[in-house]
């Protein structure tokens, strides 16, 4: 009987493991895509610097093109000035993440009416959403200094495109929000004392207060660049390229004793100061643009390849990084940069179709160096660096530090000289950059190797020419390697983790029934 009795308490004993076993595996394959569902959600938590994608290109590629070109590129998020269906189409099912747009020309029909407003968001929207992961909306782009007469109508378009999500609860996943010229702010140095434009406080305190309730970002268009162009002699062009600078070279606010290392920080400080002043002080700070153009007239001296590659470069570094800003060293603000692509049919002056990373047909129009940050763009070329003389420095000061680089420098500077390859052109100019480079690689490019007293400076740009191969080139085309994205490394590493957990569990439950079988 008390065998009897045994067998039976074995059997119910058996039958509950096996169900404990089987919601075991449900709830593990259940919690696996949960938690990939969250983690797809919570990537764009963490700090990231995303492309603004202009149209205004001959030759653009095809958006099946551009998509597969991103995704080389490893560009996981953009930001689109329409929100066009192609493009929507083609990034479904991609991982990209998406800022759409609705142009300042439609504003009009969007803040006057709800159905208008609820027809966009089928359109652009829900018919698309969730395969092309739509994370926001941006509507217009700098309507208050640019088109002031449409500022009446921004937060009612604003407000009827966030219910119109709320119809289709996606108001939780899709934030709603507006991008802002730099100028809204006055007094942005320093910080502390900065404050927005009482002109468009009818506007701006209800916006924010709608930020703050919705869990939306403040969108700021920022650029270093500009505030150099206004403010020469004062704003000196290293802090605003995030170059290093020694400590007396730091901007202090005076009122916080703060110490500003570059432009940007200082500007993103200061929106949270302008916000605070409003009252709101839980609306984080996006900068939907921000860069540096490559080319420009003879007004705009400093838009070169150089400053471009040097600001973007360190842009990025400086996101990834992850220090936030003085004020605010918890936060660091995600970027979208200015922008993936030279639209060159913009109108003048130069620069304005100069800003873009890439030529339409996806060469790059420069290389970044941006080893060190994760392994974001393909196009990386850290250490590319090279060493060679200014312009407009005077002959008799280079061939003074030419000697010293071949003298007590002791640099290699047999390539220069007569009937060599570097020889021609045969001037001080040519000879004094050959030889700074050929110092600054010997000394393994440290800091302060390229000085010699100020006449020589660091570029990006390989010097080579024909067949004089300066030291450190790598003679890198138009091409672009592909590298390994790490969230993907992450990503295809999470299939064995899960699949082990499951055979895991299968591997005792074999184990215990054929324990426990004898006894059945």
């Amino acid at each position: 009987m008390a065998f009897t009795s045994m067998v039976s308490t074995i059997h119910v004993l058996l039958f509950f493991f096996f169900i404990a076993i089987f919601s075991l595996l449900i709830s593990s394959a259940n919690s696996s895509s949960l938690s990939q569902g969250i983690k797809v959600q919570e990537q764009d938590k963490d700090p990231f610097v995303g492309f603004n994608i202009g149209t205004d290109v001959s030759n653009l590629l095809t958006p099946t093109e551009l998509v597969k070109f991103l995704q080389t590129q490893k560009v996981n998020h953009v930001r689109l000035y329409d929100a066009d269906p192609d493009l929507l189409k083609a990034l479904s099912k991609t991982k990209i993440r998406v800022i759409i747009s609705v142009p300042n020309n439609q504003l009009l029909a969007i803040g006057s009416s709800n159905s208008t407003a609820a027809s966009w968001i089928g359109r652009n929207v829900v018919a698309y959403y969730p395969e092309t992961l739509i994370t926001s909306i941006s509507v217009g782009d700098e309507v208050l200094t640019t088109v002031p007469s449409s500022a009446p109508l921004l937060l009612p378009a604003i407000e009827s495109l966030y219910n119109a999500l709320v119809a289709s609860n996606l108001h939780t996943q899709i934030k709603v929000s507006t991008p802002h010229a730099a100028s809204i702010m006055l007094d942005t140095f320093p910080p502390s004392q900065a404050y927005f434009n009482q002109t468009w406080h009818s506007v701006l305190v209800p916006l924010l207060q709608f930020l703050s309730k919705t869990g939306s970002p403040l969108m700021m268009n920022m650029y270093p660049y500009y505030v150099y162009m206004q403010n020469k002699g004062v704003v000196p062009l290293d802090n605003c390229l995030f170059k290093p600078l020694t400590p007396s070279k730091e901007m202090v606010d005076p009122n916080t004793l703060l110490h500003y290392t570059n432009v940007l920080d200082a500007m993103v400080d200061a929106a949270y100061v302008s916000m605070k002043n409003l009252n709101v002080s839980d609306v984080v700070v996006l900068v939907t643009e921000s860069g540096w153009p490559s080319k420009g007239d003879s007004k705009e001296p400093y838009a070169t390849i150089d400053n471009a590659d040097t600001y973007n470069s360190n842009l990025i570094k400086h996101i990834f990084d992850r220090t936030g800003t003085p004020l605010h060293p918890e936060m660091t603000s995600s970027v979208y940069i200015y922008e993936l692509f030279n639209e060159d049919l913009r109108a003048p002056p130069v620069s304005e179709a100069s800003w873009g990373l890439f030529y339409g047909n996806s060469t790059p129009v420069y290389l970044l160096h941006v080893s060190g940050s994760g392994t974001f763009l393909a196009n990386d070329t850290t250490n590319q660096t090279y060493c060679i003389a200014m312009d407009g420095v005077d002959s008799k000061t280079l061939q003074t530090a030419l000697d010293w680089a071949c003298g007590p420098g002791r640099a290699n500077c047999s390539e220069i000289q007569p009937g060599e390859s570097c020889y021609q052109p045969n001037n001080v100019k040519g000879h004094a950059s050959f030889a700074f480079n050929s110092y600054y690689q010997k000394e393994g490019r440290a800091s302060g190797s390229c000085d010699f007293k100020g006449v020589a400076m660091i570029t990006t740009t390989d010097p080579s020419h024909g067949s004089c191969i300066f030291p450190g080139s790598k003679k890198v085309g138009n091409h672009t390697q592909t590298v390994v994205n790490s969230t993907q490394v992450a990503s295809s590493g999470e299939a064995p983790r899960r699949s082990l957990s499951r055979g895991f569990c299968v591997s005792i439950m074999i184990l215990v029934t054929s324990t426990l079988l004898p006894f059945w």
